[in-house]
């Protein structure tokens, strides 16, 4: 898995407290970005964030190219509806034998699973192959390839949705893969945004967890 934060608000922290007082000042979000100290900057994000008044907080946006996840990611990761996404194409791309796989760990770690899980995908790519070759395009020769199909994407969110995914995703009893993609982005994030993502994560991170019995029990490790 690779990710890569491409781009994100110049000064998020900054904006979003620019947003946050222009509601409450006479003067305009031009001088209020400017005149704003560092020392206010940080009380405004850290009210907000405390807060739950996360109107201002939607005026960051942050975007990720993400290489390296299987279908079985992305199909969760779409379902973040506020997010945008773009996503290689299994209709116009035609993949050749260094297609690759996403192979869970517990597959790894089982030389029969992984001899039955790799001779499954070998057999999926040969016939894929074979399909293109009598002619069948490309869109209908996909129907073949498994869920474990290496992915694509760039995905771009504000950070208010950002904040919500990571809440959800970072959770200990998320799915490996999305749970793995979700600490990458925040620790990628974090390196532009300290301040705003400082308690970003799971509920549990912030207080109960929420989950009730379904509660894993366990502590979750900040990233730092």
């Amino acid at each position: 898995m690779n990710v890569k934060l491409l781009e994100h608000t110049p000064k998020p922290e900054r904006t979003i407290a620019t947003a946050a007082r222009i509601c409450y000042a006479p003067v305009g979000a031009d001088e209020l970005f400017r005149v704003l100290s560092d020392k206010e900057v940080e009380k405004l994000v850290n009210l907000i964030i405390k807060s739950g008044h996360l109107s201002a907080v939607e005026h960051a946006v942050f975007t990720f190219a993400i290489d390296g996840i299987s279908r079985v990611c992305s199909h969760q990761l779409v379902r973040h509806r506020l997010a945008s996404f773009n996503q290689q194409s299994q209709r116009y791309v035609k993949y050749s034998s260094d297609l690759k796989f996403i192979t869970p760990s517990s597959i790894e770690n089982n030389p029969l699973a992984k001899e039955k899980f790799d001779k499954l995908n070998a057999t999926a790519l040969k016939v894929y192959q074979e399909l293109l070759e009598e002619g069948i395009e490309a869109e209908d020769a996909r129907y073949i390839l498994p869920n474990s199909t290496e992915t694509k994407m760039v995905v771009t969110m504000n950070a208010r949705e950002f904040l919500h995914f990571l809440s959800l995703r970072c959770c200990n009893r998320a799915q490996w893969e999305i749970k793995e993609l979700a600490l990458t982005m925040l620790k990628e994030a974090k390196e532009v945004a300290p301040l705003l993502f400082k308690e970003a994560g799971p509920p549990c991170n912030r207080g109960p967890c929420p989950e009730g019995k379904f509660s894993c029990g366990k502590p979750w490790k900040k990233i730092k």
